[in-house]
């Protein structure tokens, strides 16, 4: 119900804000907010398991466990934004225009989406995506009592979970980080390779989707369905 409210708000909130690759991401604040209802719409559904085995694991304890671990896996995905931003902010005052579309942009989208595919095939992509697949294997590993131990092994997950996806989110950053479709797409390209049963083939599948699209944005970006590419006065971050 949370991911589903999260889509719908930041499909309202967004519309008509998509400028493309390394679109401007405004002010701290408002993306700070933006972003955390964009986690909790894209990562809810796959860290959902997870939440729900520890809510039947602490349910004779205390019913503030679980909402703590889910804050705490939420906060550590706020920080991970806030970081992006002052990332961002930081590109912006020293690179100047160094991710406008006709500049640099156009390769550094590529380079960065093509670089998504390949961390799909390190080992420590496959360390933080076995313990994102094992939820009792991580319950059972980082156990701790009460609700301050549900925030502290919220953000353990949530580390994890970053480690996991974090080449995910910056190809979501180079593909247009305002636009529903490739906000979508990743969030798919995320619930797959942590639920399916068939991990390589989800791994190495997602590996070559990204490859090949990253391929795309360089040589045919028309050609690639959603995005949207940036005009001479678009806002880069």
């Amino acid at each position: 119900m949370l991911a589903g409210l999260g889509w719908w708000w930041t499909v309202d909130e967004m519309r008509g804000m998509d400028d493309g690759p390394w679109t401007d991401l405004g002010g701290f604040g408002w993306f700070v907010l933006v972003w955390l209802v964009m986690m909790a719409a894209m990562m809810f559904p796959s860290v959902a398991p997870t939440v729900a085995l520890y809510s039947r694991m602490t349910r004779t304890r205390t019913s503030a466990a679980p909402p703590m671990f889910t804050a705490g896996y939420l906060l550590t995905w706020t920080a991970a934004g806030a970081v992006a931003w002052l990332i961002a902010a930081a590109i912006s005052r020293v690179g100047g225009d160094v991710l406008s579309w006709d500049q640099g942009g156009r390769v550094l989208a590529a380079a960065a989406v093509i670089f998504a595919g390949v961390y799909q095939v390190t080992p420590l992509k496959n360390v933080c995506l076995s313990k994102c697949r094992s939820p009792l294997g991580f319950l059972l590993g980082s156990w701790r009592d009460g609700p301050t131990g549900g925030l502290r092994m919220g953000l353990r997950l949530g580390g994890w979970c970053l480690g996991c996806c974090w080449a995910l989110m910056l190809a979501l950053f180079a593909l247009g980080i305002m636009s529903i479709v490739w906000m979508a797409v990743i969030a798919a390209l995320i619930a797959i390779e942590k639920t399916v049963p068939w991990r390589s083939f989800a791994t190495y599948g997602i590996a070559f989707v990204l490859i090949a699209l990253g391929v795309l944005v360089l040589v045919a970006p028309n050609a690639v369905p959603g995005l949207t590419i940036p005009d001479a006065h678009t806002m880069v971050m």
